[in-house]
């Protein structure tokens, strides 16, 4: 797309403007990038000759910014952000056997970690960094390659979404809090402590509903952001948890929780591997043949 150049102001017009937006006047902007007060303001005059507007309003010795230097400036600091961003990202592009992975903080260390000795044996030129993020990100402002997501088709903007796997939970709590709370059936659990999922507070009405048991007031209990939190503290006997099965096998297996009703229930989301628009790396091609395959094996 051609741009007329009265357009395109200078860049260190642009920068003096940024930072005395920034720093809120003349003289901090031009400690802050180097360049003396008078250079900072005569730029910004070059600026506003440009845009045929006073972007700030003078009062004595004093500057502030007015109504259209406020206009411009939410318009265009997001952009000067974004260039420093691309070009930071590309000045310290990795090399192609590097990549940043985010996940899901119990998907990664329940499934995800458990897994990563047979992807070193698979491909052992591959170097990953793991960082935990529980909800969706922009690609284009943090430095991923991919991330592992619990969701639907479609809700994360800009990206490919691969399906890996849905899930089953369970309802499960610690065998001594049964003991003194006896189940004879699933309506036995309303009037006692709930433990939610803070994204998934539906979970329990669903459940319920799926047993046929009506619910008349909303669950009862304290809601954790993760599984693994949920699952201690199920185990702890502070109430009964709807988890994924295949997150607590260990506590399954190890009798510290255990499942008073044989009801799972399926999740309406499913987990995905979620990767921008575009070609991708080499790197991320192996790793996500890989994690496919684990998903289906």
């Amino acid at each position: 797309m051609n741009m007329p150049r009265r357009h395109l102001p200078s860049m260190t017009a642009l920068a003096s403007f940024e930072a005395a937006v920034r720093q809120g006047g003349f003289s901090r902007a031009g400690d802050a990038i180097g360049l003396t007060q008078s250079a900072v303001s005569r730029q910004i005059a070059m600026l506003e000759e440009a845009v045929g507007t006073p972007l700030f309003d003078r009062i004595g010795r004093r500057v502030r910014l007015n109504e259209a230097g406020r206009a411009y400036a939410d318009a265009l600091l997001p952009a000067l952000e974004s260039i420093h961003r691309a070009t930071a990202r590309l000045a310290m592009r990795r090399p192609d056997h590097l990549l940043r992975i985010a996940t899901l903080p119990s998907f990664g260390m329940r499934w995800l970690a458990p897994r990563l000795a047979q992807l070193s044996a698979r491909h052992p030129q591959l170097v990953i960094d793991f960082a935990s993020r529980s909800e969706p990100f922009d690609f284009g402002q943090e430095d991923f390659d991919a991330a592992i997501h619990f969701g639907s088709p479609g809700d994360w903007p800009g990206a490919v979404m691969d399906l890996l796997f849905r899930e089953e939970v369970v309802p499960v709590c610690a065998p001594a809090w049964l003991a003194e709370h006896p189940l004879r059936t699933p309506a036995d659990l309303l009037d006692l402590p709930l433990l939610s999922q803070s994204s998934r507070r539906d979970a329990w009405p669903r459940w319920f509903r799926a047993a046929a048991v009506e619910m008349d007031g909303p669950v009862a209990g304290p809601a954790f952001e993760q599984f693994l939190m949920l699952a201690q503290a199920a185990a702890a006997g502070a109430g009964a948890a709807l988890i994924p099965s295949f997150l607590i096998r260990p506590e399954l297996e190890a009798g510290t929780l255990v499942i008073p009703f044989a009801r799972p229930l399926a999740s309406t989301g499913a987990y995905y591997l979620v990767r921008p628009e575009g070609q991708a790396s080499n790197a991320l091609q192996r790793f996500r043949g890989w994690v496919m395959e684990q998903a289906t094996g």
